[in-house]
């Protein structure tokens, strides 16, 4: 379990949308990327984070990319925590709570709640309904 209150979680669309191509957040997720880069803010992510960024990748044909962009993100953020049974068994409760949440989003806030974060740095503002995490907008964001 991590016990760091000011350790931030990262979703998968901050290095999706820094790394891909123009987007309004794009430049948001960058200076995010650049902060981590530069160990300017303490964050993890979890094994989903890479599971979405290679099937994304995967499903538009892009094997190599998928590869890349998962390595680069995987260099600058090193702690990636796993999906535990604990976490299967949070997130179907959590879906009670917040039934239009997506699956693999449930189970970041498990992730997220069995592990003491309160944080997630992310563009998805569905994550603004859960009263367990406070979402930071990549656009709003400085350590």
């Amino acid at each position: 379990m991590i016990e760091n209150s000011s350790t931030i979680f990262v979703d998968t669309n901050i290095p999706m949308y820094a790394v891909g191509k123009e987007h309004p957040l794009r430049s948001a997720c960058r200076q995010v990327m650049d902060y981590i880069s530069e160990e300017a803010v303490d964050v993890l992510t979890d094994v989903e984070v890479h599971q979405e960024i290679l099937h994304r990748y995967l499903s538009l044909k892009m094997a190599e990319q998928a590869r890349q962009v998962s390595l680069y993100f995987q260099q600058l953020v090193p702690t990636i925590l796993p999906i535990t049974l604990a976490d299967l068994v949070r997130a179907r409760e959590l879906g009670k709570d917040y039934p239009t949440l997506r699956a693999r989003d449930l189970i970041h806030v498990a992730v997220m709640v069995n592990n003491s974060l309160r944080r997630i740095l992310s563009a998805d503002t569905h994550f603004d309904i859960v009263a367990e995490i406070e979402r930071i907008p990549p656009e709003r964001f400085s350590p």
